[in-house]
């Protein structure tokens, strides 16, 4: 087994992963919380798969166990499904003594921890991520959030689990679309800081090869992050660099109501796209756009702006919850493997970054 630990101050935490690990975490419950009720978060695809089996599992060894299965998708990332989530909590009795379990990809983590965080004032949180994007990423470093109508995850906190179990083998079982969802993310990390990562994905001939090395590259990334998140926990410097690509994807997603894109795709059109135009600017090493670009299509990810309303666009973006004041971070690309961030104008962003004249 591979183990990682996030070394913050307040709360340090344990990120295991192994292959076959859920039908491990059962026996781990027992003897880590004894006689604890638990709160088991997942949504409608992940309970047929693995939530029901999982719960009457712990329930076996002496757990009392309420499963909670919400709507799959982004648009679960609400107030009223939160809201239904403390209506059973608190109908199952769960105190600040218990623990809540979240089972699933990045939605069920953000709903589920976001409850963690609130219900309360906060119970304890354990992180089971069942897709590639959760296990890479939003699993890891307390960021919890739902969406709101004018956009996505503008009402969150940073709330840590205690612990976050990582099982390889649960992506088997995942659409091919949303395992290359979160390669997106794999991708990003490569961009950002480690150009050996995009190489190396470059390199392998297919699918099939990338997967049997899976496991190696999920710690890699867990690696990226936790030493990201050490060294700025609450996303003020150094941390936003793992927004590269975000800003523009996130009003991407917005715009299509999450209903054309999933967030990795929206992610590497932003990615692409910003480099792109950075590149124009003389910013970006020349090259690094068209090595984004023959990667992401190596992995049947999108690169080309769909047809969208540019002032729309403009407006979802001066939304975006890593704006400061006036200014607007946007990450930009030195070269591949270095990131860094550059403060924009509202102005300059409309003029010269990665806005197409209509």
């Amino acid at each position: 087994m591979k183990k990682l630990k996030v070394s913050l101050p307040q709360q340090p935490y344990p990120i295991y992963l192994k292959k076959g690990l859920l039908e491990e975490i059962p026996n781990r419950f027992k003897e880590k919380y004894p006689s604890k009720r638990l709160a088991l978060i997942t949504d409608e695809n992940v309970e047929k798969l693995y939530g029901r089996k999982l719960e009457e599992e712990l329930k076996s060894n002496g757990f009392k166990t309420q499963l909670i299965s919400i709507p799959p998708g982004e648009q679960s990332k609400s107030i009223r499904t939160l809201e239904e989530i403390y209506e059973k909590l608190l109908d199952f009795q769960i105190t600040r003594g218990d623990i809540l379990l979240t089972l699933g990809g990045g939605v069920v983590g953000d709903v589920g921890g976001m409850a963690a965080a609130t219900y309360l004032r906060g119970i304890p949180l354990i992180h089971i991520p069942t897709s590639l994007l959760a296990q890479i990423d939003s699993s890891i470093g307390g960021k919890v959030a739902i969406n709101l109508p004018r956009g996505k995850n503008l009402i969150g906190s940073f709330y840590h689990p205690q612990e976050v179990y990582i099982d390889p083998q649960l992506l088997t079982t995942l659409d091919k679309r949303y395992f290359r969802d979160g390669l997106a993310e794999i991708i990003k990390y490569g961009c950002i800081k480690d150009k050996e990562l995009f190489h190396q994905l470059l390199a392998f001939p297919n699918e099939e090869q990338l997967f049997q090395n899976i496991e190696d590259i999920i710690y890699t990334c867990c690696k990226i992050k936790s030493h990201i998140v050490e060294k700025d926990e609450k996303d003020a410097e150094e941390r936003m660099l793992l927004n590269f690509g975000h800003t523009l994807g996130h009003a991407i997603e917005k715009y299509f109501h999450y209903e054309k894109f999933t967030h990795g795709e929206a992610v590497a059109l932003g990615m692409y796209n910003i480099t792109k135009k950075s590149e124009e600017q003389c910013i970006t090493q020349k090259g690094t756009a068209e090595g984004i670009k023959q990667l992401l299509k190596k992995y049947h990810l999108p690169h080309k702006m769909p047809k969208i309303d540019r002032e729309d666009l403009i407006k979802t973006i001066g939304l975006d919850k890593k704006n400061r004041g006036q200014y607007i971070n946007i990450v930009l690309l030195e070269k591949l493997g270095n990131g860094f961030i550059q403060k924009f104008s509202p102005e300059e962003i409309e003029r010269m970054v990665f806005i197409e004249k209509d």
